[in-house]
């Protein structure tokens, strides 16, 4: 036993002669979200223990807060019913729009070296410290005073004094145990004691992949929508073209289709100012998407554990560029340097761990949560050749490679595919201890599905754009494609039951989640509710009319329902978990900064960027709900790949948090229902 100074000596005495024993290195306990965990220390003979958890634990939240709300949503009992909670308290409008500034990224949404979470300067790869929170439960006498030690070592100890009925909180050193000892003078002058050994596990996750992985379709900070128009043009050939759809909020320059050469640079400027808000623009990586409500989940479910998200996802991303190779970036901040490139997520990754162990030796990676191959066989290109109609629009796309067929995305699954999966494989292999079942590959949705049937072809959800018209021919021959073909091979390829042998299929295989792709069939693009918004059920026109088609009047009243266009809801709960191009508009309104030079528009009000701007802020990928949904699925895969077990169901209360804790009994410990 280290010593321990004066006052505690007797404490420990006590504690040993009582039978008490100190509980070996801690683990990860299932536990109700914001529960304090019981302590595995004998109690005191009046039944009394310590018990204690990390506060502020999702470490990629600077502010305990926010992880608090989190953590009070998450007893709806799944991801999917607790961001129906949270939205309920924004009005569809976005949780996340406050908490994207406060997050421990930096303006290009790469991952801070140091972060300053609630006052504290944190290394944020290495922590040197966790904020640990304890309290004693039990038979504590009304006005007990106590004395706590927290013995790391250090001499002398930490010592707190306080009332008993108050919990105590200490930053305690990482990476070693701390002992908690606690001496409690009763108001007749009796003494007990207690103590337990306290040891924080701190889990380091990374999220890795293309679009559906890092939560396009969902930006952070949704785009503000104008009432009156904006004016875009139209590829019809010697004609000239012009439609209007709804403007950004705040922009103030030049909205019609005339051509102003002199005003082109400043009316960019402007438009850009007023953006959707993305934890990484460059990306359009979200703090809705699966990856990051996974690793959050594990925060709240495991109290006596902290985790350290690494948002490395990309959209666009494929294996050979994005996650090998550098990729072109989606979009720009809305301040600071826009590089227009990305840098390999596996260099990354790479980089961030070999910081982390120079500065902590013993730092590992813990997980790796990875979805990609969509990109690779050339999905966005399937699914604009399903949507573009036939025309001038058509043939320029065409030309500038946007469109696929299914016998090229076929020959690629064939051909290319198995042996770049194979590649990624060994690459990821030793990042994760040599085991890949510590990599866990989360499927797609599909996102054209209406029960066993695919989608109808039409303009539901499309309108957006003229030449926009879902071919039903052509939407069922992808359906068929991706659940006879896609689908099953990238789970063969992450199982190791295709594509290159495996050289060890126990250690090679991956964990591999599909288990949503039922839920999300009954949840398509063309899926509709009485239950919908209200916005959706009388502006989106089933048919395809749901924009004011004379052009003199749509330029200041774009839409032919009579709600305005702010009222869309980006975030309300819908029968769609996929974003159709209207969504996609009304949500994020995106510039193409990603495009090749030769499909890059001229100015705003080009035909390209009229067409891009519908689709390139997240058509047909998940909603929030739908990541909640692959966050569901995902969560007892992770467990068991990290040795975990679910959380049982609880009814129990929170700890106060710091500064509003008031003398009184203890709340119910945790119990089963």
């Amino acid at each position: 036993m280290r010593p321990i100074v004066s006052a505690f000596v007797p404490a420990i005495l006590a504690a040993l002669l009582a039978g008490a024993s100190l509980a070996g290195r801690a683990v990860a306990q299932p536990a109700e979200p914001g529960v304090v965990q019981p302590s595995t220390a004998q109690p005191t003979d009046a039944g009394i223990t310590i018990e204690w958890q990390v506060r502020s634990r999702f470490r990629l939240f600077r502010r305990e807060a926010d992880f608090q709300r989190h953590v009070i949503a998450n007893r709806a009992g799944s991801q999917l019913a607790a961001e129906h909670l949270l939205e309920r308290e924004t009005g569809g409008r976005g949780w996340a729009q406050n908490m994207v500034d406060q997050l421990c990224v930096t303006v290009t949404g790469a991952v801070a070296d140091t972060c300053d979470r609630d006052g504290e300067r944190e290394n944020y790869l290495a922590p040197k410290n966790h904020l640990v929170v304890a309290r004693l439960v039990g038979a504590v006498p009304p006005g007990a005073t106590c004395n706590w030690s927290f013995d790391d070592g250090t001499i002398p100890p930490k010592q707190v004094n306080a009332l008993c009925a108050q919990p105590v909180q200490q930053r305690l050193v990482y990476g070693k145990p701390t002992i908690a000892a606690v001496g409690i003078t009763r108001p007749d002058g009796g003494v007990d004691s207690v103590s337990t050994e306290i040891e924080v596990e701190d889990l380091l996750i990374a999220g890795m992949g293309d679009s559906v992985a890092a939560g396009e379709g969902n930006p952070d900070r949704p785009i503000a929508l104008a009432d009156e128009g904006f004016c875009f043009r139209r590829f019809l050939g010697a004609v000239r073209g012009e439609y209007f759809r709804p403007s950004r909020l705040g922009y103030k320059s030049d909205k019609a289709c005339d051509d102003n050469p002199a005003g082109s640079a400043a009316s960019t400027a402007d438009w850009n100012s007023h953006g959707a808000r993305w934890m990484s623009a460059a990306c359009h990586r979200s703090l809705y998407g699966y990856q990051l409500r996974t690793a959050l989940a594990l925060a709240v479910e495991n109290p006596k554990m902290a985790v350290t998200f690494l948002p490395l996802a990309c959209s666009g991303a494929t294996i050979e560029s994005g996650l090998f190779g550098s990729q072109g970036a989606s979009d720009c901040p809305a301040r600071g340097r826009c590089d227009g490139t990305v840098s390999p997520q596996l260099e990354q990754l790479k980089d961030i761990l070999d910081k982390a162990h120079k500065q902590m030796p013993s730092r590992k990676l813990d997980l790796v949560l990875l979805t990609v191959g969509a990109n690779d066989i050339k999905f966005a290109g399937l699914v604009a050749d399903v949507i573009i109609s036939t025309g001038v629009e058509r043939t320029l796309f065409n030309q500038g490679g946007q469109l696929a067929t299914v016998p090229q995305a076929q020959t690629i699954l064939d051909r290319e595919l198995p042996n770049n999966f194979a590649k990624l494989r060994n690459a990821l292999k030793p990042l994760v201890g040599g085991n890949l079942s510590r990599v866990v590959y989360v499927s797609y949705g599909h996102p054209a599905m209406q029960g066993d049937a695919p989608c109808p072809g039409g303009r539901d959800g499309l309108d957006i754009h003229p030449a926009f018209t879902a071919d039903g021919t052509r939407m069922k021959s992808v359906t068929d494609f991706v659940l006879a073909k896609f689908l099953p091979t990238v789970k063969a390829l992450a199982r190791c039951e295709a594509g290159p042998k495996c050289a060890n299929s126990d250690t090679d295989r991956m964990t591999f989640v599909d288990s949503h792709q039922a839920e999300f069939a009954n949840h398509g693009i063309c899926a509709r509710s009485p239950e919908d918004p209200v916005f959706d059920r009388e502006c989106f026109s089933a048919d395809g009319n749901s924009f004011e088609p004379d052009v003199v009047a749509s330029a200041n009243s774009p839409m032919v329902c009579s709600l305005r266009p702010n009222e869309f809801r980006p975030y309300a709960p819908r029968a769609r978990w996929i974003r159709t191009a209207n969504d996609s508009y009304f949500t994020a309104m995106t510039y193409p900064r990603g495009l090749s030079s030769t499909m890059q528009p001229s100015n705003i009000h080009d035909a390209t960027w009229g067409a891009m701007s519908a689709v390139y802020g997240g058509a047909f990928h998940p909603s929030a709900e739908g990541h909640a949904v692959m966050a569901d699925a995902a969560l007892p895969a992770v467990r068991a790949a990290l040795g975990l077990t679910a959380p049982p169901e609880v009814i129990a209360q929170p700890l106060p948090p710091p500064g509003q804790v008031t003398p009184q009994a203890a709340p119910d410990v945790t119990r089963p229902q």
